[in-house]
């Protein structure tokens, strides 16, 4: 084969590679755009939480306090699972996702609106995800209470 076949040759096997790679990030991207969503809409429910945090997970909260998984799964224990009654609802705004092969970053402002409330409280959340066993959990977690005195970017 003469150099500039193969050159051709391997410039055309990298574009596909590439493609193929912007495509499986993009399904990614898709996956865990999805399962946030669920996330949010049962997070009332012990077997969401169950799927969504990884056994190692380490999670921070707004109030600076860290908490496990076991930590999380132990308070559907004798709960109303499944109760939202007074609960808020919550909502992902101005969601980043970061793909990088097995793992990834997803960042995003929480909105949590309490029924029959206008108020609102509002967090910057960041989670990062790894990918085990083709399934996606998430491994960290912080959460950033926004106070209402901050007025956001423009």
């Amino acid at each position: 084969m003469r150099k500039s076949q193969r050159s051709r040759l391997q410039a055309a096997t990298f574009s596909l590679l590439l493609l193929i790679s912007a495509s499986v990030v993009a399904d990614d991207a898709a996956d865990l755009q999805a399962m946030l969503d669920a996330f949010l809409s049962g997070v009332t429910e012990a077997d969401t939480h169950d799927r969504f945090w990884a056994e190692d997970l380490i999670y921070t909260s707004s109030r600076g306090t860290r908490t496990t998984k076991a930590d999380i799964m132990s308070g559907f224990t004798g709960a109303d699972e499944g109760s939202s009654a007074g609960g808020p609802e919550y909502s992902a705004e101005d969601v980043q996702i970061q793909v990088y092969g097995n793992s990834a970053i997803v960042a995003f402002r929480l909105v949590a609106s309490p029924e029959g409330d206008t108020s609102q409280q509002e967090y910057l959340n960041t989670g990062t995800f790894l990918k085990r066993n083709n399934e996606w959990s998430v491994v960290a977690w912080q959460a950033t209470i926004i106070p209402e005195t901050i007025i956001p970017a423009q």
